[in-house]
């Protein structure tokens, strides 16, 4: 059996993570794909639970991201292509760049829209509070504003349609140019 690849697709809410994840596995070149979205792997979380975004969450976090990495890892060991969905900014590339040590392909991309496309499209969508979802979404913006070493990772959808910047990701996955080299 084959080994698959894994691609992070990440970036603030709103700029076409999930719409984009779930077309680039139904697109893949490879036989099987997986679409992991992060989210769930909160929603299994019973007790303890401390929301993602607050402080204290840091060692919760951790725990999470990890079992996301096994999985992807375990689902690439079969041979799928597994595209991860959620918030992994630089802050949690450990696990990952440890899967990459591995010998596992592991693509990173950040989805980026302007300030103010990443607001009008994640408070049309009402998971929270308008202000909750205001502030929340405004944070992680500015988390996803300056990546350092991993500016070039980024593909900036703001006037983008979901095909282009779906192209846009595919294009990059295959020229390997968004690779997390140990």
């Amino acid at each position: 059996m084959q080994q698959g690849r894994i691609t992070i697709i990440t970036g603030a809410p709103g700029t076409g993570k999930t719409t984009i994840a779930a077309a680039i596995a139904r697109l893949s070149p490879l036989d099987k794909s997986a679409h992991m979205h992060t989210d769930d792997f909160y929603h299994y979380l019973s007790k303890g639970v401390v929301p993602p975004h607050l402080p204290g969450a840091d060692e919760q976090n951790a725990v999470v991201v990890e079992a996301i990495r096994d999985a992807a890892m375990r689902y690439a060991c079969g041979g799928y292509d597994v595209v991860v969905d959620g918030i992994i900014g630089p802050w949690f590339l450990a696990p990952w760049m440890e899967a990459a040590r591995q010998g596992y392909e592991v693509h990173y991309l950040v989805l980026r829209a302007s300030k103010n496309e990443t607001l009008r499209r994640a408070t049309s969508r009402a998971k929270l509070g308008r202000q909750t979802n205001l502030e929340l979404v405004e944070a992680m913006w500015g988390q996803f504003a300056d990546l350092g070493p991993y500016e070039p990772h980024v593909v900036d959808t703001t006037e983008l349609t979901i095909a282009q910047a779906t192209d846009r990701v595919m294009r990059r996955i295959e020229a390997g140019d968004c690779l997390l080299k140990p």
